[in-house]
């Protein structure tokens, strides 16, 4: 509910600050007094864009603040899906900036229109007789009948079910799309990976395939010096190894004489067993060499298609390649069994549409169960607002498709006058007539659902003295369980009020401001007299005022 208003540098007014209660609020002045000029900062607090001519001076900033109560209103959901931060007195604020630049921000935390809109949608509902436009919206009119059908906790389970489908309908369409797209490239995937197994690649293996290319390639040369290492290490006169036995024989006999040269013996013996050792390892690396040319063609040939492959698929090592073949053979599996995955996908959607269409089957029976009630709640309250031969034809059909609220689709007809054609509403009811249908509508709603605050603006315009006191009561009954603001012309209504407020203009230093202000009892006897009798007030208007006060 709103508890708040402050409003600086709009329009006609400087500043205004009013606390507001809850029930039923009239606001009442005369035409021109500034009453538009509320309506005007409320919308901006409900996301409607700013005009800079709307500042009343151009050099300052213009500020709307409004303090709401949403404790009784199930908001935290909407606050965390806005990233806003929750809190029961809720201060939404709208600055305008001389330079143009429009700013919003709730519980002082920046947003943007979308959600201040979208936040603001929940807590007030300005109405007018020119703006019925939500009367005629399948949304509403389904909003009506659902309240009075208590379907909410069956429309929640089957959004949530929807919700999945749409899901399944998703990757059921990436299947088959995946599915085509494999078929085309499944042939030539088949043939890459064949060539990758037949290659029967392993991880550094080029590398080995490299080396044992080279020792094969090159057995002649790796001979040749071998048997030279061999006998310049063995041979019998001028070896190494001749030589360094001689060199060893001499040393031993210097050591015998003095350990002072012990340390030659020693390394001189070091090496001649290392060098034992390496001609060991020369004739045994002799006895192994072989020239193998039928090897030599099989070592070439793999090193050939290796390469051949990795230039193919554009990469530089088998275990690349190795990877290639792997993702491969993912895409061919895939591919090969996307029918049975589509199979399957198929089978969990018919369960969950089986699912749903029983969901939304509960949902229309209670829709239908509620029609007549609703058809009868509107007739009766609109007989009582001069409309006694209106009448409604409300009836759903069932769609072929899964709807966001169902399956049904609604007609919504009415007929203001007996014998009459029913049509749909915006063709089939005027300006006021849609207004009063409006104002039944939401209370009605009113009885089922917690609605946000409701502000009607001059609704009763054309209205005789007899019906505005019907809606005056309606109106009344409906602020037992909603905030309820009436902008009105017709004593009638504004004497049923909890609260009244009065819109006033007035001239300080030859500029005129728009101020509202609260009523007492007395002052609001003047105000109902003037709006009988004019401005020179009489004792029977007095009379007549505190008659419609009491």
């Amino acid at each position: 509910m709103l508890t708040g208003l402050t409003i600086k540098n709009y329009a006609l007014i400087d500043q205004l600050q009013v606390n507001f209660n809850d029930g039923f609020t009239i606001i009442t002045g005369e035409t021109g007094a500034g009453k538009s000029i509320l309506l005007g900062g409320l919308s901006l607090i409900l996301g409607k864009r700013a005009d800079l001519s709307s500042l009343r001076n151009p050099e300052k900033k213009c500020i709307i603040e409004a303090t709401f109560d949403i404790s009784n209103y199930k908001l935290k959901s909407l606050f965390k899906e806005q990233d806003l931060d929750y809190d029961t007195q809720t201060i939404i604020r709208r600055e305008i900036l001389p330079s143009g630049k429009s700013r919003a921000f709730v519980n002082d935390s920046p947003v943007n229109l979308s959600n201040l809109q979208a936040l603001g949608g929940q807590l007030i509902d300005i109405h007018s007789q020119h703006e019925t436009m939500q009367l005629v919206d399948d949304a509403f009119q389904f909003q009506v009948i659902d309240a009075l059908a208590k379907t909410d906790a069956n429309l929640e389970t089957y959004a949530l079910h929807l919700k999945q489908h749409k899901v399944l309908k998703k990757q059921l369409k990436q299947l088959q799309q995946f599915q085509a797209e494999a078929i085309k490239e499944h042939d030539y995937n088949s043939f890459l990976l064949n060539e990758l197994v037949e290659a029967n690649l392993k991880e550094g293996e080029l590398q080995e395939l490299e080396e044992e290319f080279e020792l094969l390639n090159n057995v002649e040369v790796i001979q040749l010096k071998l048997e030279e290492s061999n006998a310049l290490l063995n041979q019998e006169q001028t070896g190494v190894l001749t030589s360094l036995r001689e060199l060893k024989s001499s040393l031993q006999k210097l050591a015998s004489i003095s350990n002072t040269y012990q340390d030659l013996l020693d390394r001189v013996t070091s090496s001649l067993i290392d060098l034992d050792d390496v001609l060991v390892d020369i004739e045994r690396f002799e006895d192994k060499l072989d020239a193998d040319p039928n090897r030599l063609t099989v070592v070439n040939a793999k090193l050939s298609n290796i390469n051949n492959l990795l230039q193919k698929h554009l990469v530089k090592s088998v275990e690349e390649l190795i990877e290639i073949r792997e993702a491969l053979s993912k895409k061919v599996e895939a591919s090969e069994n996307a029918d049975q995955d589509i199979l399957d996908k198929e089978k969990e959607i018919n369960a969950l549409e089986k699912l749903l269409n029983s969901e939304a089957k509960i949902i229309t029976d209670k829709r239908n169960k509620a029609i007549p009630d609703l058809k009868k709640q509107l007739e009766a309250i609109l007989s009582q607002l001069g409309m006694p031969n209106a009448q409604f034809n409300i009836s759903l059909e069932a769609s072929e498709t899964f709807l966001n609220n169902g399956k049904d689709t609604l007609s919504f007809l009415f007929s203001a006058n007996k014998g009459g054609q029913f049509n749909v509403l915006k063709k089939a009811a005027s300006g006021g007539e849609l207004s009063r249908i409006m104002l039944a509508i939401k209370s009605i709603l009113s009885k089922y659902v917690k609605l946000p605050t409701i502000m009607f603006d001059e609704i009763d315009t054309g209205v005789s003295g007899e019906i505005s006191n019907k809606m005056a009561d309606i109106m009344a009954l409906m602020s037992a369980k909603m905030q309820v603001f009436s902008i009105t012309h017709l004593p009638q209504i504004a004497a049923k009020g909890n609260t009244h407020f009065k819109v006033y203009k007035k001239d300080v230093n030859e500029i005129t401001t728009t101020n509202l202000v609260m009523l007492n009892y007395d002052e609001r006897v003047v105000e109902l007299a003037q709006m009988l009798g004019g401005t020179q007030l009489s004792d029977s208007a007095i009379a007549h005022a505190k008659q419609l006060l009491n």
